[in-house]
């Protein structure tokens, strides 16, 4: 199980960093306000859950229950929202950590 949360610890971080490079090439990214638009009225995808990352970037998990579509998203610290990944299926697990797992 630690290996499973470190890959996607690690995971998170790469996609981190690839949106802090979107965001340079001016792709992918805009305003917060308007990307949370998007992701509700086109996807019906409400924020899931969210994290801090490096340099003050904040990343958050949008979804809907109705079609499982996801969205990843990083917003950093100017207020630009960059679209990291996306895809389908999504399923809310709520499972405890084992302890020393």
């Amino acid at each position: 199980m630690r290996k499973t949360v470190f890959k996607m610890t690690m995971g998170l971080g790469i996609m981190v960093l690839a949106a802090q490079h979107v965001h340079a090439q001016g792709q992918n990214c805009a305003p917060r306000e308007a990307v949370l638009e998007r992701l509700h009225e086109a996807y019906g995808e409400t924020r899931r859950g969210l994290g801090l990352a490096r340099k003050g970037a904040v990343m958050e998990l949008f979804a809907s229950n109705e079609t499982g579509s996801w969205t990843i998203t990083v917003t950093l610290p100017n207020g630009i929202t960059c679209l990291v990944a996306s895809g389908q299926a999504f399923e809310e697990v709520a499972e405890a950590l084992r302890p020393n797992a």
